[in-house]
């Protein structure tokens, strides 16, 4: 198994994993956990310009990891599943590893105290 999607699956982007790299932008998705919020709710939340956090917020929608509507002046913003949910897939064959491995150890582990 070399990480790469079987076919028909769905990879995660470079984008995502990029927008995901910075602590900021998951900060900002967490916030989004409890349904939208203005722009402006967002930036509060943090010691920075808000023209700063509107870059955050860009980088996370053309990665698809949240949407924008616009109502007026307000932009809301509201947390996207599908790259979450291509992400924890392709990961799950890395799960499985780490968790075989770890049992192994831990019968290796338990042998040894016997």
């Amino acid at each position: 198994m070399n990480g790469d999607p079987s076919p028909g699956e769905t990879a995660p982007t470079d984008a995502v994993f990029a927008a995901l790299a910075s602590p900021v932008r998951r900060d900002l998705l967490r916030l989004l956990l409890d349904g939208p919020r203005t722009a402006g709710d967002l930036a509060s939340h943090f010691a920075m310009r808000r023209p700063s956090v509107s870059e955050h917020l860009r980088v996370l929608r053309e990665a698809g990891l949240v949407s924008e509507r616009r109502s007026g002046r307000e932009r809301h913003y509201r947390l996207e599943s599908g790259p979450l949910l291509d992400l924890r897939e392709w990961l799950h064959p890395y799960e499985i590893f780490w968790r075989r491995r770890l049992k192994a150890l831990g019968d290796v582990l338990d042998e040894e105290e016997r």
